[in-house]
């Protein structure tokens, strides 16, 4: 699609993200004006958005960047206005992978200009956070932190080992989890992680939370898994990581618009950002509430 372009990117960008930054400004601006502008912090944002005036917004950057932007605008009551481009960058990308939004920036770029603005489903919490991808609470985001300080060396390997890590240790969480009313997790039986997917890939791609989540339904795909003794956990971050452990005994699936779980104090990893430890928390589908430029010919996952 052709509109005047506003381009923020990430001003802590390495060099070989600023080179992807400059390949795909060379594409955009092939097709119009594209003012690109850094941020650093969410003041540096609203002062961009400020400025948007009716622009399409191209966000280059990653999982974190795309969420951060789609939550500022969330909380000024301008997301469903905006029309929003992805140019990936960083070794997450989790919804772009789900959406088949190309990893390379020309290519990205080239979508941004033919594609068309494509409505999303977005979870909104009761604190007013949102989720674009994907959430889970338990293992996942234990596996996330544990992750963290090996993503420098090791890039998306650093999740399936903070996964082997996390799951050796924990001994899983007493949570209640209600789905529209009806109650598919109580305390007494412990679970190892509750997942919400809008969209299927976490981790930069080397885990699937649920494979058939579709971010244009309406609904969220919610996965609980039970597999806590020794040798289930270690099954369950097997099949996780291939992409099959929803069709274990132990894990139970649903869809829902709403979700809310509560019990023990437990850490959520929302579109690769680690929050809490909080006691409970809901999240309500807002169907088509935002607008993704997407292929013409792929709106939809596979």
């Amino acid at each position: 699609m052709s509109a005047d372009m506003l381009v923020i990117a990430n001003k802590a960008a390495g060099s070989t993200e600023q080179e992807a930054v400059s390949e795909a400004l060379e594409v955009l601006r092939g097709d119009g004006p594209a003012e690109l502008c850094y941020s650093e912090s969410r003041e540096q944002l609203e002062e961009l958005l400020d400025r948007l005036d009716g622009r399409t917004l191209v966000v280059v950057g990653g999982d974190g960047s795309l969420h951060t932007t789609v939550a500022a605008l969330h909380a000024r009551g301008e997301l469903g206005s905006v029309r929003i481009g992805l140019v990936p960058l960083g070794t997450g990308n989790d919804l772009a992978r789900g959406l088949d939004i190309p990893l390379d920036p020309r290519e990205a770029a080239r979508l941004v200009l033919d594609g068309k603005p494509t409505p999303m489903d977005l979870l909104v919490d009761d604190t007013g956070g949102v989720v674009v991808n994907a959430v889970h609470v338990g293992v996942g985001a234990d596996a996330a932190q544990a992750a963290r300080p090996m993503k420098s060396r090791l890039g998306p390997l650093a999740f399936p080992v903070g996964a082997v890590m996390a799951g050796l240790r924990t001994k899983g969480w007493r949570l209640e989890v209600v789905v529209d009313g009806r109650t598919i997790a109580v305390p007494r039986r412990k679970a190892l992680m509750v997942g919400l997917a809008n969209a299927p890939s976490i981790a930069g791609g080397t885990a699937q939370l649920h494979p058939h989540a579709d971010p244009h339904d309406g609904l969220v795909d919610v996965v609980v898994s039970h597999s806590v003794s020794p040798l289930a956990r270690l099954g369950y971050a097997v099949r996780l990581l291939r992409g099959d452990h929803t069709s274990r005994d132990d894990v139970v699936t649903t869809r829902a618009k709403e979700v809310s779980v509560a019990g023990e104090p437990f850490w959520l990893n929302a579109d690769g950002e680690v929050t809490g430890p909080t006691r409970s928390r809901s999240w309500t589908v807002a169907a088509g509430a935002w607008k993704l430029i997407l292929s013409s010919d792929e709106n939809q996952p596979g």
